[in-house]
């Protein structure tokens, strides 16, 4: 059983593509790549919150396919957990409104191209033996 705040992340994939954000704060980590998503709120399922915080960073809406397996520690007390999604159809492109000043969708020879979060490393590598299949 997980103990202590989760954090949803989301390994949101287009096209075979997966989207990864740049952090603009806090200080200490600005200019290193995410995955997008946040907290976990009160009364909300992890699916729930990263459709939502998919819509507070990046203004688009998505869907959850499936968990990712495993969790990985952030600062105490916090661990980060990862879904799978895609687009809905008709969504919006991604912007990013809070959090991040740049976005890419990185195809398959791009994901290590840019410079990950040291947590979110296993995270991706473990998300990508679990993309979606290509539409």
């Amino acid at each position: 059983m997980t103990v202590g705040v989760t954090v949803v992340g989301a390994a949101l994939f287009d096209e075979g593509r997966l989207l990864a954000a740049r952090r603009s704060a806090p200080p200490e980590l600005a200019g290193r790549w995410e995955l997008p998503g946040g907290k976990v709120e009160k009364g909300e399922t992890p699916e729930q919150a990263l459709v939502r915080e998919l819509r507070e960073e990046l203004g688009v809406d998505a869907r959850t396919v499936g968990r990712v397996p495993g969790e990985w520690p952030l600062r105490e007390p916090y661990v980060l957990r990862v879904w799978t999604a895609l687009l809905e159809p008709g969504s919006p492109a991604p912007a990013p409104l809070q959090d991040h000043d740049e976005l890419r969708w990185l195809s398959p020879e791009e994901i290590w191209d840019v410079d990950w979060l040291d947590q979110d490393v296993p995270a991706v590598r473990r998300a990508l033996e679990h993309r979606p299949p290509v539409r």
